[in-house]
């Protein structure tokens, strides 16, 4: 292999790092086809095309990078910094994933010894740091679809590889999402096949269980969707597929408060189940939810989604209530109360939330009522403060002091006791209109 030296570049390299930036993809293709363009050529800080390419969010000219060569392990930056670390710090999620799929060690670290995951949490894209740490390549599932050793026939038929790879390297760990996922394809909806793809998951969990460099939180990922998939099972007995069923079973909330109780025993079964007792974040996970009343917060699933994909509870992001998907931005438009991700998870959750809809409209009135009564008082705090500036200013020093003192020491207090009230107030929200149906946030 040639040795490329940095800043060694032809015009018609200077013109692609150009065109990556501010052109389009087509004009990059005919750069490519120049026999005076090296497709992994450095600039003068030891960047290729592809690190240009990941770092400025361009994903059409990242694969067509890829697609002519690009090495997406090149590690002669400056500070030692790869493409899968520039995609990660771009907070690009596709890119990412592309990255990940073109073969991008993941476990490589930079001149400050951090990998791509750990660069991407430093600057706070947390979704690309649980897109990496949830990556399984697709070569370590194709392993099972050709016979080994004495086998006959291959654990895993190759058809359903491509769905369960997908299954497997979703983020979003929700019963209810993956039970969705199932039931799109109809590869999966055969009992015969989640008997096949399950004992594949539980091949992989002994497998990171076992070898040399221990992985508990795959192993983990592996076993809880095993047991999802097993459960799937139990409804799609004699040829029927009745996981719709199972769906609403998930998703139906007790009476007192619409908190789902069987999805929660299902998440806590699950990981009692998990084999190997000795494991440490088993033991990590039995003491976080152990001492939790079903109802109660952390739930189980969000303390296996922290655990699993490192993603931890967002200020400003919602969550969908039926499928747990991120960045859900439409509510009930009777309540107000409760998000969706659109009408199809809205519609699934309706058999139950019909029953808590109007308890939440009230909550919700309740709360824009308190909402009010605070502005109020912030506005009326406000005029008050101003009148007060006033009438120091134009005072003498001295008849203010006196003044101070001659203060009503009741006022004072009821003027303490409203600022403490403040303190308490909620953010008003706008009155929801009639009928179930969800609305932009």
């Amino acid at each position: 292999m040639v040795h490329i030296k940095k800043g060694e570049l032809t015009q018609e390299e200077k013109e692609l790092l150009e065109v990556i930036g501010k052109g389009t993809v087509q004009e990059a293709g005919t750069l490519l086809s120049s026999k005076n363009v090296r497709v992994n050529c450095l600039d003068e800080n030891g960047m290729t095309p592809l690190m240009h390419a990941a770092y400025k969010g361009k994903l059409g000219m990242c694969k067509l990078l890829l697609r002519h060569g690009a090495d997406v392990n090149c590690h002669q930056h400056e500070h030692g910094y790869t493409a899968l670390m520039f995609a990660a710090l771009s907070g690009n999620k596709d890119i990412t994933w592309v990255m990940l799929e073109a073969g991008a060690d993941t476990d490589v670290v930079n001149s400050v010894g951090r990998t791509a995951a750990q660069m991407a949490a430093f600057v706070g894209q947390h979704d690309c740091v649980t897109i990496i740490n949830n990556f399984f390549p697709r070569e370590r599932l194709d392993y099972y679809t050709k016979p080994q050793g004495l086998d006959k026939e291959p654990k895993l038929p190759p058809k359903l590889a491509g769905p369960l790879h997908k299954i497997i390297t979703t983020t979003n760990l929700h019963p209810v999402k993956i039970v969705m996922l199932i039931n799109e394809n109809p590869l999966l909806t055969e009992e015969a096949a989640l008997n096949k793809c399950y004992r594949v998951m539980d091949l992989i969990c002994e497998k990171c269980m076992k070898q040399r460099d221990m992985n508990e939180v795959l192993a983990m990922k592996m076993h809880y969707i095993s047991c999802i998939f097993q459960k799937c099972i139990n409804f799609l007995k004699d040829g029927e597929n009745k996981l719709d069923t199972l769906i609403k079973s998930l998703l139906k909330g007790r009476a007192s408060d619409g908190f789902p109780v069987y999805q929660e025993k299902i998440i806590r079964e699950s990981i009692r189940k998990f084999p190997y007792c000795e494991a440490t974040l088993l033991q990590q996970l039995v003491r976080s939810i152990a001492p939790v009343e079903i109802g109660s917060d952390p739930t189980a699933f969000s303390v296996l989604t922290q655990a699993i994909t490192g993603q931890v509870g967002f200020v400003d992001v919602e969550f969908c209530t039926t499928c747990g998907e991120k960045g859900a931005s439409k509510r009930c438009s009777v309540c107000k109360m409760v998000i969706y991700c659109d009408q199809t998870c809205q519609k699934i959750h309706w058999f139950t939330h019909k029953k808590i809809c109007k308890n939440l409209k009230d909550i919700y009135e309740k709360q824009q009522l308190e909402a009010a009564k605070e502005k109020r008082r912030e506005e009326n705090h406000h005029k008050l403060d101003v009148s007060s500036n006033c009438v120091n200013e134009e005072q003498p020093e001295d008849e203010v002091g006196i003044s101070q003192k001659d203060s009503n020491p009741k006022d004072s207090r009821e003027e303490e006791k409203d600022s403490l009230e403040s303190e308490a107030g909620l953010e008003g929200l706008q009155d929801a209109p009639a009928g179930p149906q969800v609305s932009e946030e």
